[in-house]
């Protein structure tokens, strides 16, 4: 991989953690309304999409931290 490459993956990884916290953040804001009229297992699976984003943001962290070692 050249360094131009690196360097774009490096800024996309980046964007995609960041894209992936604003998302989870509301999606958390929507299952606690979604828990607040009634609907207890709406908001059980948006929170399960919640814990299956955080570990697609620590593949993807992974990813930048080996990037920055080379």
């Amino acid at each position: 991989m050249d360094e131009v490459e690196k360097g774009k993956l490096k800024t996309l990884l980046n964007y995609w953690i960041e894209h992936n916290r604003e998302h989870a953040q509301e999606f958390r804001e929507w299952a606690g309304k979604a828990k607040s009229f009634g609907q207890a297992e709406v908001h059980d699976d948006v929170m399960r999409a919640v814990q299956q984003m955080s570990k697609a943001n620590e593949s993807l962290l992974s990813a930048l931290e080996r990037l920055k070692e080379e």
